[in-house]
């Protein structure tokens, strides 16, 4: 005589395995573009080694999605992605215990304003949208060495959101 209890597992395994036969990870929803031409950043603050590093940053981060194929120049790109750092500043985020008037940490705040331009159609699929990144950093070896490495960090923070707006499916 057979249990009915394994026999009654397995049916509940099967079954329940079977619901996940068809699952896939994402959507079938598709870009609107193939392939992105990523302007030079330009920077309107007063932190000059940012252009660089967000521009950096940023072609990396969208050229390990599969989705896109960065290309060299406008001409070759279905988009165009422009970004403009137009905001860079600190916030105190915690004070010393010695001395209440200094800072030991700060919220470093990295914003942009970003257009994404379908050259096909020759419309824009967002303007001047608004993506900010925020990461704390820590005074103890110095203001200036903090934020230095900090800002690395920052810029990956940035160009993580900037490639969700662009290549998330609106």
């Amino acid at each position: 005589m057979i249990s009915r209890f394994p026999v009654l597992c397995l049916l509940v395994g099967v079954l329940g395995f079977s619901g996940c036969a068809s699952y896939r990870l994402g959507t079938d929803a598709k870009l609107a573009f193939t392939t992105l031409y990523v302007a030079p950043v330009a920077n309107k603050t007063l932190l000059p080694q940012a252009q660089a590093i967000v521009s950096t940053q940023l072609r990396e981060r969208l050229g390990r999605d599969g989705r896109v194929t960065l290309v060299n120049s406008p001409a070759e790109a279905d988009a165009t992605l422009t970004v403009v750092i137009r905001d860079y500043h600190r916030d105190v985020r915690a004070v010393r215990e010695d001395d209440t008037g200094l800072a030991r940490k700060f919220a470093l705040i990295l914003g942009t304003d970003c257009t994404l331009h379908d050259n096909r159609a020759n419309r824009d699929l967002f303007t001047h949208r608004s993506v900010v990144a925020t990461r704390d950093a820590y005074t103890d070896s110095g203001q200036l060495q903090s934020e230095y490495q900090t800002l690395p960090l920052l810029a990956e923070s940035l160009a993580d959101k900037v490639s969700h707006a662009v290549l998330d499916v609106w």
